[in-house]
């Protein structure tokens, strides 16, 4: 009787050497990607994802030709489905095929600390957020590890979105995981991206502490000096959103343009970068043309400056600010102001222009006064919807003045800028700003979904 059936592969003697040589390419697989810019120019990033395919689909074919239910012993194949998984789940995008592998390794061995990891992340590229925190959590049931804290750290920043107190919870949390995944490995440069990223989501969304963001650059810059790190878009990604946020709009034009080359076509550094340059281009042309108010109305309204609408800051009145006690301010006009920090000094002028941003922060506007010079303002934390309008009249106490000049492709931009954190400390019309405008900025991080 003839049998037309195949014959069932032979169970490979081997497997173990097998599954070593396996890892060992898929190891090579995965630093090809991810130190693809140590070795390759930022002129060869469209072709990145091509080649990694390329390379992906070549070790793929080798572990197709293995069947795992006949040819592993069953001690190796968790660890070879895991290394399969693994495999698929390089590409950017979700490969449901992955899913299904990491899925039955977990299975057949739970204590799979990599491969829990492994279907974590897989499930993240699918935005299923729940079931990629059991995963990551199944994981620290067996082994505190750095791969499953510092992804249920950006879990946590993602889930912030309840009540105040609640995401303020969740953000400290995200911070001392991602602190603890450090410490798991202090040269791993994605646990120190990781922990930058939640600084930065402490500093604008619980207390704008300048401490808190030199801990975030201080995580960055450690970040930058793992090669696997330096070569993700996300670094310079956020680093730009926390220089931009300090006016250092040099570096900030820099990081994301950095970011752009590293991936040419991700839209959250093209959107950033083009933002940034139309802002700078358009405080530049706001300060040169005093909001392009005509000659005569404009003399009208700086002349029509009453000392009165000073306030709270008229010149008798004792202030305090910080630890400084009784102190009394000086009002100066623009002109006398020196670059740096003013103490003990109040200005008055009115607005001449504003301008939008998409997010609404900061809000933006130009002030100029009997002088006639003009100089930026840059609120933070003004709730949405609040701020002055042309010819109010605002009053500003200690200004610090910045002097902004720079070039960026067909960029120029110049002007002087004021920088306010607290909009309590305005006075308008001679009015102090009512605390409901006071509202905390709130900056996400792009790691999660990039």
């Amino acid at each position: 009787m003839s049998n037309d059936t195949e014959e069932p592969a032979e169970v490979l003697e081997d497997a173990s050497e097998l599954i070593l040589n396996l890892s060992r390419e898929l190891r090579d697989l995965y630093d090809f990607r991810d130190l693809f810019f140590e070795n390759h120019p930022y002129e060869m990033a469209p072709e990145k994802n091509k080649r990694v395919e390329e390379k992906k689909q070549k070790l793929v074919e080798k572990f197709e030709n293995i069947d795992v239910d006949t040819q592993i012993p069953f001690p190796f194949r968790a660890e070879f489905l895991y290394l399969k998984g693994r495999c698929y789940n390089i590409s950017s995008v979700y490969d449901p095929q992955a899913a299904q592998c990491l899925s039955k390794a977990v299975k057949l061995n739970p204590n799979l600390v990599s491969a829990w990891n492994e279907l974590g992340e897989c499930y993240l590229k699918n935005m299923n957020v729940k079931e990629a925190k059991n995963s990551f959590e199944g994981a620290l049931k067996h082994e505190r590890n750095r791969v499953a804290l510092r992804c249920l750290s950006i879990i946590l920043r993602q889930e912030s979105t309840g009540s105040a107190s609640e995401a303020k919870s969740a953000i400290l949390a995200s911070v001392v995981m991602a602190k603890e995944a450090v410490a798991q490995d202090t040269k791993d440069g994605i646990s120190w991206t990781v922990l930058g990223n939640a600084y930065l989501c402490q500093f604008f969304m619980v207390k704008q502490d300048p401490a808190t963001l030199k801990l975030c650059m201080s995580a960055y810059k450690q970040a930058w000096s793992d090669p696997k790190a330096r070569g993700q878009p996300d670094l310079y990604y956020n680093k730009g959103v926390a220089l931009k946020y300090e006016e250092q709009y040099d570096e900030a034009l820099e990081m994301f343009r950095t970011a752009m080359q590293l991936d040419p076509g991700w839209a959250p550094a093209i959107r950033e970068l083009t933002a940034l340059k139309a802002h700078l281009q358009a405080a530049t042309t706001l300060v040169r043309t005093k909001g392009r108010i005509k000659a005569k109305r404009l003399a009208n309204m700086v002349r029509s400056i009453d000392q009165r609408m000073l306030g709270d800051y008229l010149p008798q009145n004792f202030q305090i600010f910080g630890n400084r006690k009784d102190v009394l301010l000086e009002h100066v006009t623009l002109d006398k102001l020196q670059e740096g920090s003013n103490e003990n000094k109040v200005i008055l002028g009115r607005v001449v222009g504003s301008i939008h941003h998409e997010n609404c922060v900061p809000f933006t506007f130009a002030l100029t006064d009997e002088s006639m010079q003009c100089v930026l303002v840059s609120v933070y934390n003004w709730a949405e919807g609040r701020g002055p309008v042309v010819g109010d009249a605002v009053a500003l106490p200690e200004p610090n003045i910045q002097h902004h000049k720079g070039t960026h492709d067909d960029l120029e931009y110049e002007f002087k800028s004021i920088r306010v954190n607290n909009p309590l400390y305005l006075l308008i019309n001679g009015k102090r700003v009512n605390f409901c405008q006071f509202a905390c900025t709130r900056v996400k991080s792009t790691y999660e979904i990039h």
